[in-house]
């Protein structure tokens, strides 16, 4: 695993039977790049084969060890710029290793964007090819290989497209548009379809804007308890809210304001002028619904056939869901349904065949889902961010089977081997058997 000690970035091995270390390296550089403090310079996850660990650090570059520890390689590249800081990882496929590097920064002396995937050989770090994305920006999403019965596609989740690439070459091969700005979520397959899941910008999860849980969370504001917001109940982190699963003083809670106190307190008396609208120094409910806007685009849960080349958007998605669709977790594929779990605890099933909604519930444990759902067993695995782990029988009506408080918050999603499930908290590594 990769983390953060003191100014830092290290890679550890641990003993999965004892949790004790084995070795750990620390990153050629202690430079950490930029970032929203929702992230982590780490967010990145190693991938391995039988002889090799890779580990991309965006501040960096790709590490290469062996499994005793040893460094065999390093390539140092560029830090793409993005407002969160980056997040993907790279993955491994026929003798190559992947890396999407979508960039909200220009090639010199153009506005194409110098977004990239690079394959590289894994024994040596040497360059094999190199696929410019000048169209796309930032991401956070990881690419994913689909086998089917047509071949092989790496799936490429970007900037209002999803892509289709040839693994060996990083030939573009066909893309799917229609979603919005921010992918976060990873591509997966299932009865010989593709899924591709995409909130709207600012994490909104369905099309229809449902107004209460923002005016709910503008009233962690009304300290005088009348149901309003007064000009004098502006705070420090006083903001519209984006995702209202959130406290108020989460950096991901609402619109981005600047740290100065000055021109935050500026600009925090801007956004109640523009909604006091009699002017009388007070938000009513009413008048922070009257004209609500959150996020851009349109969330989209979008299967897709095999095959076709260049713009297959409407000769080869097959159905599309525009509820429910979780910001960072990606959804779950079992038994023809797909599993989706968003911020609230909301968790939909789907059937994946058709698109059809089977369920969508909201579990005990609300507020923020950063983890996305695992399954072992015919049970899904289900974490909060505040660490709250639920246990859900799959099928098509929601049994949770077990819940309990690991009092830890969980940004990571959990690994799982035959025996044991792996949680990393923001404290620890727990492994339950």
């Amino acid at each position: 695993m990769t983390g953060v000690e003191g100014e830092r970035l290290v890679t550890l091995a641990l003993d999965a039977k004892s949790g004790s270390l084995l070795w750990k390296q620390q990153a050629p550089e202690t430079r950490l790049a930029a970032m929203h403090p929702a992230n982590s310079p780490a967010a990145s996850t190693p991938c391995a084969d039988g002889q090799r660990l890779y580990v991309y650090f965006a501040s960096y570059g790709l590490l290469c060890y062996d499994h005793d520890g040893r460094e065999l390689w390093r390539k140092p590249i560029q830090t793409p710029q993005n407002m969160y800081g980056a997040s993907t990882s790279p993955i491994l496929h026929e003798q190559r290793l992947i890396l999407v590097l979508d960039d909200d920064a220009d090639l010199a002396d153009s506005k194409l964007s110098r977004s990239k995937i690079i394959a590289l050989d894994p024994a040596t770090g040497e360059l094999v090819w190199e696929t410019a994305r000048p169209y796309n920006r930032s991401v956070w999403s990881t690419p994913m290989i689909w086998t089917h019965e047509q071949g092989t596609d790496l799936v490429v989740l970007g900037d209002g497209r999803a892509y289709g690439y040839e693994p060996a070459t990083g030939a573009e091969k066909w893309f799917v548009s229609g979603f919005a700005r921010e992918p976060i979520a990873v591509p997966i397959a299932g009865t010989g379809q593709l899924y591709l899941s995409v909130a709207m910008q600012g994490g909104r999860g369905d099309a229809q804007l449902d107004p209460e849980p923002f005016w709910k969370a503008m009233l962690h504001f009304d300290r005088d308890g009348d149901g309003r917001i007064g000009r004098d109940e502006i705070t420090e982190y006083f903001t519209l809210p984006f995702r209202p699963e959130l406290p108020p003083e989460h950096p991901g809670f609402g619109l981005p304001l600047a740290t100065d106190p000055r021109v935050r307190r500026d600009s925090q008396h801007r956004i109640f002028d523009w909604r006091d609208t009699n002017r009388d120094g007070y938000w009513t409910r009413e008048e922070f619904i009257a004209d609500m806007t959150v996020g851009r685009g349109r969330p989209c849960l979008a299967a897709v056939r095999p095959g076709g080349t260049g713009d297959i958007t409407d000769s080869h998605v097959r159905w599309t869901l525009r509820s429910s669709i979780p910001e960072i977790p990606s959804p779950i594929f079992h038994a023809d349904r797909l599993y989706l779990v968003r911020d609230g605890g909301l968790l939909t099933c789907v059937n994946a065949s058709s698109g059809e909604m089977i369920y969508r519930q909201r579990l005990a444990a609300t507020g923020q889902y950063s983890a996305s759902p695992l399954i072992a067993d015919e049970h899904l695995y289900l974490l909060s961010a505040a660490g709250t782990l639920t246990v859900v029988k799959t099928g098509d009506d929601l049994q949770i089977v077990h819940s309990t408080d690991l009092e830890a918050a969980v940004s990571a999603t959990p690994a799982m081997d035959a025996t044991s499930l792996y949680v990393r908290t923001d404290e620890a590594i727990l492994a339950f058997r």
